[in-house]
């Protein structure tokens, strides 16, 4: 019964794909005098709603130029809105911002799919000890977190005290390669306090509290440190972890709510460290709100939390905007 509705409820999108939609783009067309793209960029603000909806009308057009628009090179994003322009017998005279609007979500998308390869590229190429650009990185993280501590020698139990599991970080970084170590470097020098305080805290014994409840407690307070020390998780392996859950948000198109929101053009990496900086912060709320009973409970916690981000990002209006003065995200709809 299942597999029959299934079927059925696939025939009638198809079928309104194929027939009611484009009849119904066609009657809005004769009706407005404006081809979908216009209405789209009239009629949506600038950010998720216009560019989401953008992308959908050039991946279902039957025009082979607007479905190839998607793919463009981004130094062809210019051109390639010129020519669309020109299929739709657009007038550049009394339709001034159209193009401008058109380029600014085609360079977002396009810049999406730049993004998620540049990415790809950093969590593949593996931490190599004989590349003095990634030793470089590695021991500045240690100076961000540990600054009044010199480390011992290169290979040493120190690293645990930032949350390494061993004597040689090198190894848990296998599963996210360099984009574990490059977001982890980026928390603890754009958003210091925060990374030591979340250091600090999760180098505590779990203990139960006896004061009031995280959800409870206002952000400034927060950040001067007014809460419970009582977290007890290693802090290196949880920001290779969420590394993990923000490049799953990234791959699977999830993020794409968040970055049309916060990239005026083209995201960069930039805006997925930032975004990292946010589930780092948000986590560490949402850890202390669980109250888990030991580690054990990490993973249980990891996929609530996921849930939760995946739900929040299904609203159009939604960014993922870390509490630190040095972010520079721009809202472009907010």
């Amino acid at each position: 019964m299942k597999h029959f509705l299934r079927v059925v409820t696939q025939f009638f999108v198809f079928l309104y794909c194929k027939c009611l939609w484009r009849g119904l783009k066609f009657v809005a067309r004769k009706f407005t005098g404006r081809c979908e793209l216009q209405r789209i960029c009239y009629n949506k603000k600038p950010g998720a709603r216009r560019t989401h909806k953008i992308e959908s009308s050039l991946r279902y057009s039957k025009n082979e130029l607007l479905q190839s628009a998607l793919s463009v090179h981004p130094d062809k994003v210019e051109k390639t809105i010129d020519d669309i322009m020109a299929l739709k017998k657009i007038n550049l005279d009394t339709n001034p911002q159209l193009s401008i609007s058109l380029q600014a979500s085609l360079l977002q998308i396009v810049g999406y799919r730049s993004l998620v390869a540049e990415v790809e590229k950093l969590r593949r190429e593996p931490y190599d000890c004989e590349n003095p650009e990634h030793e470089d990185m590695l021991m500045k993280l240690w100076k961000e977190l540990r600054p009044d501590s010199p480390l011992a020698g290169r290979i040493s139990k120190q690293w645990c005290e930032i949350g390494f599991q061993g004597s040689d970080p090198k190894t848990d970084f296998r599963g996210m390669g360099l984009l574990g170590l490059h977001n982890l470097l980026y928390f603890a020098e754009h958003d210091k306090a925060t990374a030591l305080q979340m250091l600090h805290d999760s180098l505590q014994p779990k203990q139960k509290s006896t004061h009031r409840k995280p959800s409870e407690i206002n952000k400034p307070e927060w950040e001067q440190k007014n809460i419970d020390k009582a977290i007890g998780y290693s802090f290196a392996i949880v920001g290779i972890n969420i590394t993990d859950l923000a490049y799953s948000l990234l791959v699977s198109g999830a993020l794409k709510t968040h970055l049309y929101n916060v990239a005026p053009e083209m995201p960069s990496l930039q805006h997925v460290q930032q975004t990292f900086c946010y589930l780092m912060q948000e986590f560490h709320r949402f850890w202390i709100e669980e109250d888990p009973s030991d580690i054990m409970e990490f993973n249980r916690v990891r996929s609530k939390f996921h849930r939760r981000i995946l739900r929040q990002l299904k609203n159009p209006d939604m960014a993922l905007c870390p509490h630190f003065s040095a972010s520079n995200l721009h809202l472009v709809n907010l």
